[in-house]
């Protein structure tokens, strides 16, 4: 058996940072989540969320209810289209300046905006999947809940697994943006490059993994 570690927020929010808030802002805006949501608030704060694991599309989680074997959540995610990362991208173009500038979400607010619009990086009710081993027969019962938020102070912990979760290849996302931004401030200043920067160069400057 693996060793558990209880998910609990740091803070008086559930999440702390913009990827984190983000994902609890968008599933609360959802009219179909948002008188179930707040059930799973107490448990989650209560230490009942364990071993939230994450994947592409894919979660997996232990939620300590009334029993005393923890219930089993699994939740999966419909991955984003190649069209849809393609035109997200384009959009994105010259627009992030690091990757830590967008695992921070210090970004230009029509591109936050973008993220969490409809069509954008976070999933919709009809693309999350969820189960739970609990006997709760509700649509969305408290322990599936209390994982939603804990996937916020997941976020929190580690930015990148938003990407993880979503498929999104961030090292391409970024690189192309910082290219393409380079690119642009070269001919402003009146010079023209004859090459693109190597790899090395754009991870010292601007911090890509």
């Amino acid at each position: 058996m693996r060793d558990t570690v209880s998910i609990i927020p740091a803070g008086r929010r559930i999440a702390e940072s913009w990827w984190g808030r983000a994902w609890v802002s968008v599933l609360e805006g959802y009219a179909d989540f948002s008188n179930r949501m707040p059930r799973g608030r107490s448990y989650l704060r209560n230490g009942a969320v364990r071993d939230i694991l994450i994947s592409e599309g894919h979660i997996e989680a232990r939620v300590q209810g009334r029993m005393k074997r923890p219930y089993r959540i699994i939740i999966d995610i419909s991955p984003l289209s190649g069209d849809k990362i393609s035109g997200i991208s384009a959009r994105c173009s010259g627009r992030i300046e690091s990757l830590d500038a967008l695992v921070t979400g210090n970004i230009p607010s029509d591109i936050a905006e973008l993220f969490v619009s409809k069509g954008g990086l976070f999933p919709t009710p009809e693309e999350i999947y969820f189960d739970c081993s609990c006997p709760d027969s509700a649509y969305m019962c408290k322990h599936v809940a209390a994982v939603l938020y804990g996937i916020a102070v997941m976020f929190d912990r580690e930015p990148l697994l938003f990407f993880r979760l979503r498929g999104i290849n961030v090292d391409t996302l970024v690189r192309k943006s910082v290219e393409e931004r380079t690119e642009k401030m070269l001919r402003n200043a009146g010079c023209r490059t004859g090459r693109m920067l190597d790899d090395r160069e754009i991870k010292d400057t601007f911090g890509i993994l």
